[in-house]
C-alpha cells in the first residue's frame, strides 16, 4: 500500500505539466499507468483489497484483550424485605435504597481452536482479495491496450481514406474538366463522382469509428467524454515482428495465471475449513477480570469489588452435527481439487489455441501486407493509364475498390493480430 501511494504521488508530480494542458499526450505505457490510478473499476478493486486487510485486523482483534466500562443506577421505589430471625421476634425490615455502580470488565481469549484457524482463513481471504485486485489490474491493462490499439488502427484507416479521397477527387476534377471541354464522355466523369461519394461515406464511417475508439479509451482511463487525448506510440512500434516472436517463444506456466492462483488459494482455504470444523471439537477458555465501585451503596452489601476468573466451554455432544460439517468440508476440498485440475487442463488447451491463432494471424498479416502493396501499385498504374486514356473509368474504379478492400482486410488482420498477442500475454499474466 505504501509503494502504491508513493507511486501515485510520483506519477502526479511527473505529469503535472501534462495534465495542465488541454490535450493529454499518452504513450502506451503511460496510458496503462494512468489507468492504473484513474480507472473506476480498479479503484473499487483497490478499496476491496483494503477492506479485506481491515477484515483480517478485525479477526485478529477478537483474540486480543477486550474491555468495557459502564455506570448503572437502580431505584427500587421504596421496596422492602422482611427477614424473620425467630417466630417470637418481630421481622427485621430492610429497605432497598437506590444504588449506583461503576463497573469495569476485561476479557482475554486464552485458547480457541476456532479463533486460531479462523485467523489463518482470514489471511488467506486477504491474499485472495489481493490476487483479485492484481487480476483486475491485469484486465484493465488488457482493456486499455486493446482500446489504444483500436485507436491506432482506426487512425490508420482514416488517413488511408483521406489520401484516397484526395487522389480520387483530383482525378475526378481532371476528368470533369475534360468532359466539359467535350474531349471525353460525361458518363466517365459521372462514374468517378459516384466513386468519390462512396469514398467520402467510407471516410465518415471511419471517422465515427475512430471517435468510438477514443471514447472506449477515455472510459478505460477514467477520463471525461470531452477530454482530448493524443497518442504518442505509433502503430509501427506496436506491430514489430520481434514483439510477436518474443511472445511466441515464451513457455506457458499455469502458476503465472491469476485464475489458477486464485484456485490454488481456494484449495488452501478449503483445507483450512476442514481444520476449522475439527476445531469445534476443542474446548475454549476465556479469562476475565471485573471491578465494581459502589457509587450509591445499599445498607446490606456483600458484593466484592474485584473478581478474576476463567470460563471453560467444553463441547460434549452435538448429535453428529460437527462430524457432518467436517465431512462436508472434506467433500468441498475434493471438489476444489477437481476444479483446479480441470482449470489446469483448460488453460493448457487455451494456451495452445491462442498460440495457434497468433501464428495463423501472423502469417495472414504478412500475406495481406503484400496484397496491400500489390493492390496499391496496381491502383497507381491504373490511375496513370486512365489519365492517358488507356483504361476506362470502370477499370479505375475496380482497381480502387480492390485497393481499399485490401487495406480494410489488412487493418482487420492487424487488429486481430494485436488482440491475439494481448490474449496470449494475459493468459501468462505478463501484460
Amino acid at each position: 500500500m505504501i509503494f502504491r501511494t508513493v507511486a501515485f504521488i510520483a506519477f502526479l508530480i511527473s505529469n503535472l505539466c501534462v495534465y495542465g494542458q488541454d490535450t493529454i499526450n499518452l504513450s502506451l505505457d503511460s496510458a496503462i499507468h494512468y489507468a492504473s490510478l484513474k480507472n473506476k473499476t480498479l479503484i473499487n478493486a483497490r478499496y476491496n483489497s483494503v477492506k479485506s486487510h481491515e477484515k483480517v485486523r478485525e479477526t485478529a482483534a477478537a483474540g486480543l484483550p477486550q474491555a468495557e466500562a459502564g455506570v448503572s443506577y437502580n431505584n427500587y421505589l421504596g421496596a422492602e424485605a422482611e427477614i424473620h430471625l425467630s417466630e417470637s421476634a418481630p421481622p427485621a425490615v430492610i429497605k432497598f435504597n437506590p444504588t449506583s455502580n461503576f463497573t469495569f470488565t476485561a476479557n482475554q481469549l486464552v485458547f480457541s481452536g476456532n479463533y486460531i484457524v479462523g485467523l489463518q482463513i482470514a489471511k488467506l481471504v486477504n491474499q485472495s482479495s489481493e490476487l483479485s485486485y492484481q487480476k483486475t489490474e491485469l484486465e484493465v491493462k488488457e482493456q486499455v491496450t486493446r482500446a489504444y490499439f483500436l485507436v491506432l488502427v482506426s487512425e490508420r484507416t482514416v488517413k488511408i481514406m483521406e489520401a484516397n479521397k484526395m487522389n480520387t477527387q483530383l482525378i475526378f476534377e481532371k476528368t470533369n474538366n475534360l468532359a466539359k471541354a467535350g474531349m471525353i464522355e460525361q458518363t466517365d466523369a459521372d462514374k468517378l463522382s459516384v466513386m468519390v461519394i462512396s469514398i467520402e461515406n467510407a471516410q465518415k464511417a471511419a471517422e465515427r469509428q475512430l471517435e468510438m475508439a477514443y471514447n472506449m479509451l477515455r472510459l478505460q482511463l477514467g477520463l471525461d467524454a470531452n477530454s482530448k487525448i493524443s497518442l504518442s506510440t505509433s502503430l509501427d512500434e506496436v506491430s514489430k515482428q520481434d514483439k510477436f516472436a518474443g511472445t511466441l517463444s515464451g513457455s506457458f506456466n499455469p502458476d503465472n495465471n491469476f485464475d489458477y492462483k486464485l484456485m490454488t488459494l481456494q484449495e488452501q482455504t478449503s483445507k483450512k475449513q476442514i481444520a476449522l470444523e475439527r476445531a469445534s471439537y476443542l474446548p475454549s477458555v476465556v479469562g476475565f477480570y471485573s471491578y465494581t465501585e459502589k457509587l450509591l451503596k445499599p445498607k446490606f452489601d456483600m458484593t466484592p469489588k474485584n473478581v478474576v476468573g476463567l470460563n471453560l466451554k467444553i463441547p460434549v455432544f452435538s448429535s453428529g452435527i460437527r462430524r457432518a460439517k467436517v465431512s462436508q468440508s472434506k467433500i468441498n476440498l475434493l471438489m476444489t481439487e477437481t476444479s483446479k485440475d480441470l482449470l489446469s487442463q483448460q488453460l493448457e488447451i487455451q494456451e495452445k489455441q491462442l498460440r495457434f491463432n497468433l501464428n495463423n494471424l501472423l502469417e495472414q498479416y504478412n500475406n495481406q501486407k503484400m496484397n496491400v502493396e500489390v493492390a496499391k501499385e496496381i491502383y497507381k498504374k491504373m490511375s496513370l493509364k486512365y489519365e492517358q486514356g488507356v483504361v476506362s473509368s470502370l477499370e479505375l474504379t475496380s482497381a480502387n475498390n480492390n485497393y481499399l478492400s485490401a487495406e480494410s482486410n489488412f487493418t482487420n488482420i492487424l487488429f486481430q493480430l494485436l488482440d491475439a498477442e494481448i490474449a496470449l500475454r494475459k493468459l501468462n499474466g505478463n501484460i
